[in-house]
C-alpha cells in the first residue's frame, strides 16, 4: 500500500512537470514566431500574439506598467519601420519557464542619412491562454 502511495504521488508530480513544460514549449515557439513576424515587418501579426489589451513596461513609456491594445502596438512598431525601415531583432538567447518567456536580442536599424544601430535588449514575456498579456522589456535608453 505504501508503494502504491509513493508510485501514485510521483505520476502526480511527474504529470504536473509535463504540463509545465508543454506550456513553456508553446509560449516558446509564440514568442519566436512573433519575433519573425516582428522581423518580417507584420505587425498586425506580430501584435496577434499580445492579449486584447497587454501590460507594457517600456523605457519608451516611462517607469510604470502601461496598456496597450493590439492596434496600438502594431501602431508603434509601424511607426518605428518609418523611421528605421531596416529595423530587425536577432535573438541571442531566449528560454521559457512556465507561464515567462525571456528574449535576449539585438535590435538594429538604419534612420535615413545616419549611420546603422545596435541596441542590446532584454524582454520578459508574460503568457496566459497562449497570448502575451506582459512585456517587461529593458534597454539603455539614453
Amino acid at each position: 500500500m505504501k508503494n502504491l502511495i509513493y508510485l501514485l504521488l510521483l505520476t502526480m508530480a511527474l504529470a504536473g512537470c509535463s504540463s509545465t513544460d508543454q506550456t513553456a514549449e508553446k509560449n516558446l515557439a509564440a514568442a519566436k514566431e512573433m519575433f519573425a513576424a516582428f522581423n518580417g515587418h507584420d505587425w498586425k501579426k506580430m501584435a496577434s500574439f499580445y492579449a486584447d489589451t497587454a501590460e507594457f513596461l517600456d523605457p519608451a513609456f516611462g517607469i510604470d506598467y502601461v496598456k496597450k491594445t493590439r492596434k496600438e502596438t502594431a501602431e508603434k512598431y509601424a511607426g518605428m519601420q518609418q523611421m528605421f525601415p531596416d529595423i530587425n531583432d536577432n535573438i541571442t538567447d531566449i528560454s521559457a519557464s512556465g507561464d515567462r518567456v525571456t528574449v535576449q536580442f539585438v535590435s538594429s536599424g538604419t534612420p535615413a542619412g545616419q549611420a546603422k544601430w545596435y541596441l542590446p535588449i532584454c524582454s520578459v514575456l508574460t503568457f496566459k491562454d497562449g497570448k502575451i498579456i506582459k512585456d517587461a522589456t529593458y534597454y539603455d535608453n539614453e
